[in-house]
């Protein structure tokens, strides 16, 4: 393969979440496999973000203004021309419909869109845009991250789906050889509580508030929740409702190489989100031998299998009494919590990086 081939991966915001951290493992692999790899980001978001070799940014922040948007079109473009890429990955649904439509303006690379946002996350604008790019060969391809999501596509154009590739995320083994006391001691968390945990950006669509809403229930339970995000405030608001804001701890953001540290201290992982694409948090926990609860998604149920076996306990998370009863049986069944671990250990197998950077190098090899 030419040594010198250049990729961009196109993202829009910079922080320490699930599409970042594909984005992050991607890259790497593309890097060991020869490829010069550039990461671009929209703006930075986070202060304790772990920016990847060769990372740039086409704003100081989120643009505000029609000028401030102006500017960071224009520098986006600018990046582009500037490192004359090969190829072009975008992430995310921004990052696909402006990132993919600014590369072809200045650049004949192709590019190549990842779609890792569900579609609740989609105004419609931009999904309108998003089928239309797709549709007129805007994007050379279109990865998808689960079999879930290829069908909820079904409906879309021919000549979209006609592009559409299925490339399940890979993972970065999270478990640890830590007691629960230490892991614990590194995050101020209560040694001796029942804690239960999750690790997700603080959105509404996440519905954490479902999370917090165990803890009235359960006057033994504490919740520590890893993250970042504009539903912070109201997440607070509500614990402090329902009386329980000193058994809820907010991490905040952890950076990948720390969540290893995070899901040790957990004795339930519980992940009450109600639009996901393939749920990469829920993946990882359960990879690193934390039961887990997490809402009835089809993804989910995909997602979490082994050779048709759960990974996990799956209820309806907006349902208090069941989901809080489901997390009681984790507790006190160890015969499921240790089967459930046992199911989880094929989960790394399932969803190795090597395969996913393959896919993308196969996908590459077809584009340039």
């Amino acid at each position: 393969m030419n040594q010198k081939r250049r990729i961009i991966l196109v993202q829009t915001q910079a922080e320490n979440a699930g599409a970042q951290e594909i984005s992050r493992l991607v890259g790497a692999g593309l890097t060991a496999r020869g490829y010069e790899v550039y990461n671009l980001f929209f703006f930075r978001k986070s202060k304790s973000f772990d920016e990847p070799p060769n990372t740039l940014y086409c704003s100081p922040g989120r643009p505000g203004t029609p000028l401030a948007l102006l500017r960071f079109l224009w520098q986006l473009g600018r990046h582009i021309r500037k490192i004359r890429p090969d190829a072009v990955l975008t992430f995310q649904h921004f990052g696909n419909v402006i990132g993919g439509g600014v590369s072809r303006l200045v650049s004949t690379a192709p590019v190549i869109a990842n779609q890792v946002s569900s579609g609740m996350s989609m105004s419609w604008p931009v999904r309108a845009a998003d089928i239309v790019m797709g549709s007129l060969g805007v994007f050379k391809y279109i990865t998808v991250n689960s079999l879930d999501m290829q069908r909820e596509y079904a409906r879309y154009p021919a000549s979209y789906r006609s592009r559409i590739k299925h490339v399940a995320h890979g993972f970065d083994d999270k478990s640890l050889d830590i007691s629960k006391e230490a892991a614990r001691q590194r995050f101020n968390l209560p040694l001796d509580s029942v804690l239960l945990g999750c690790a997700a950006r603080l959105h509404p669509h996440k519905r954490l508030d479902a999370a917090i809403r165990l803890l009235a229930g359960e006057p033994s339970w504490h919740l520590a929740l890893a993250g970042q995000g504009p539903d912070e405030g109201r997440l607070k608001s509500l614990a402090d409702e329902l009386k329980v804001s000193d058994r809820l701890h907010f991490i905040g953001e952890i950076a990948p190489q720390c969540m290893g540290e995070f899901l040790a201290c957990l004795d339930v992982f519980v992940f009450p989100s109600q639009a996901e694409t393939f749920g990469l948090a829920a993946v990882e926990a359960a990879n690193a031998g934390i039961p887990s609860v997490v809402n009835d998604l089809a993804v989910l149920r995909e997602v979490l299998s082994f050779e048709g076996k759960p990974a996990a306990l799956f209820v309806d998370a907006s349902d208090n009494e069941k989901f809080s009863a489901a997390v009681s049986r984790i507790l006190v069944d160890k015969p499921l919590s240790d089967q459930l671990r046992r199911n989880a250990r094929g989960l790394k197998s399932r969803y190795s990086v090597g395969t996913m950077v393959d896919e993308y190098v196969g996908i590459l090899d077809h584009s340039i």
